[in-house]
């Protein structure tokens, strides 16, 4: 008898969901573009307190024109679509409409200029995380325009700091309860039971020299990376010559003759008194497609062995070196592996003045660390091996960073879990395995809550990269995953302990 309930309900999730797509691929998808261009243009990095702003105006317009009730909950904005019954339970979705800081002269268009091209639409949050924003709305809108009855209320809650203070859904929950269970559409299918701990090493001291200079320059500048979750795409050191006269040719040349690692190159340019040294690489997300990048700053300092007079330039980049020999933290001591979350990754992110003390250049690496080690017990391993480091280089290095994250765990067995797996197999025709994701999400921060899409597996991911782009098939192909999982978790009974097996 179980069986047979099963094969119907079975039977029924799939012709519902096959009518709420119906809607969609009617009423719906022609609006996917456009409403993701329109909310691709507002540049929401951090600090942008307008463009915070007026995003929100824009989704309570947008909410409220689309049939649902929408709220301004403060650093979050509220979106529902009501159950059909009173007192029901509540599904929550969870996107986030901040993004990464970019540098504008390495795009090849304006990053916040949605541009639409060859199946594509390129832009600042594309992927990360305005593209599942505006997929959520309108698989939310094909089930409401169905009919169909709804047996719980959906909730999307827009954050808007997830890529830098991360202090939204902390503010939020302070004066409103989570949904009863939610989705987080910020990785990648088919549901995600592993994220790793987010930590980052900095490293910190004056960036002159140190004793007797025996080169005929010093160190002016040194900079690189954006952000600690960005791959570094160009790393850059400027010397000034101490001679009377000048002549970077000979060195020039020296560097020239370096054969830098694969997908790295060298640009110089000398004027006057200076010489200006920039290695260019490719950025990426460093938690989840650490692989696809290529490490300018790695390359830099690789480039400038043995060239620089000793001092803090010269520390920081020989640092690197250290730490930058792989990309899962070697040189740092680091050899954990396990068979379900695999290896540390570890990107050597950013070289910029230090925020507390702007005498200092501080050197930035972002960990994202497997079990068992915590963040403190990771802490305590780090500075010991900086301050051998320093003890033998005569330097003096202050350590900082962060070590408050921890890594989060669903049971594979887990209902919830089963249930998407289910939903995803269903919907693609494809049965994937759970993923482990290096990059931490909203179901840290918000109880009872997990990562589900909306990203496919086995493709790079271009959140935080230069250009990032999505292509409109795998748009349209992720909100139809998403509209079979609400037809199936918003239409059906409330899922008792839905982490538990």
């Amino acid at each position: 008898m179980n069986a047979l309930v099963s094969v119907l309900l079975a039977t029924t999730i799939a012709t519902n969901a096959a009518k709420v797509e119906h809607q969609y691929e009617t009423r719906q998808s022609q609006k996917l573009v456009p409403m993701l261009s329109e909310v691709l243009r507002f540049p929401t990095v951090a600090g942008n307190d307008d463009a915070r702003h007026d995003q929100q105006s824009w989704l309570l317009r947008t909410a409220k024109e689309l049939g649902f009730v929408a709220r301004d909950a403060g650093l979050v904005t509220e979106i529902e679509l009501p159950a059909s019954t009173p007192n029901a339970p509540i599904l929550g979705l969870v996107v986030h409409g901040d993004v990464q800081p970019v540098d504008a002269d390495a795009w090849s268009f304006p990053p916040f200029s949605a541009k639409v091209e060859d199946g594509f639409v390129y832009g600042r949050g594309a992927a990360d995380d305005k593209g599942p924003l505006v997929q959520a709305l309108l698989a939310m809108k094909a089930l409401a325009d169905s009919g169909i009855k709804r047996t719980h209320t959906i909730r999307l809650l827009v954050g808007s700091d997830e890529e830098s203070g991360s202090t939204d859904m902390a503010e939020y929950l302070k004066s409103h309860q989570p949904p009863d269970y939610s989705l987080v559409l910020d990785s990648e299918f088919p549901v995600v039971v592993g994220e790793k701990a987010w930590n980052s090493l900095t490293l910190s001291e004056p960036l002159g020299e140190r004793g007797e200079n025996t080169k005929p320059y010093v160190v002016s500048k040194l900079t690189a990376g954006l952000a600690a979750s960005i791959v570094p795409d160009s790393a850059e050191i400027d010397l000034r010559t101490t001679q009377a006269t000048v002549n970077w040719d000979e060195l020039d040349a020296s560097l020239r003759s370096f054969t830098l690692p694969e997908g790295r190159r060298l640009a110089t340019q000398a004027n006057g008194d200076t010489i200006r040294i920039v290695v260019y690489g490719k950025s990426a997300h460093a938690g989840v497609n650490l692989l696809g990048g290529r490490n300018a700053l790695v390359g830099l300092a690789q480039l400038m062995e043995g060239r620089l007079p000793r001092g803090g330039a010269d520390d920081l980049l020989a640092f690197v070196r250290v730490a930058g020999q792989d990309l899962y933290g070697t040189g740092l001591g680091i050899t954990d592996s396990d068979p379900l979350w695999g290896r540390y990754a570890v990107n050597i992110a950013t070289i910029k003045t230090d925020p507390e003390n702007e005498k200092n250049t501080q050197l930035t690496i972002n960990i994202r660390s497997i079990p068992p080690l915590t963040g403190a017990q990771l802490k305590a391993k780090l500075d010991a091996l900086v301050a051998d480091f320093a003890a033998k280089r005569g330097a003096t290095i202050t350590t900082g960073g962060y070590y408050g994250d921890k890594t989060l765990a669903f049971d594979p067995n887990a209902k919830l879990v089963r249930r998407l797996l289910d939903d995803y197999a269903k919907a693609t025709g494809t049965r994937a395995k759970p993923a482990i994701s290096g990059g931490g999400t909203y179901a840290k921060r918000l109880p009872n809550a997990i990562a589900f899409g909306m990203w496919f597996p086995g493709k790079p991911y271009p959140g935080h990269d230069v250009d990032e782009k999505i292509s409109i098939d795998d748009l349209q192909k992720g909100t139809r995953v998403l509209i079979y999982a609400l037809t199936d978790l918003a239409t059906g009974k409330k899922i008792a302990k839905p982490f538990a097996p």
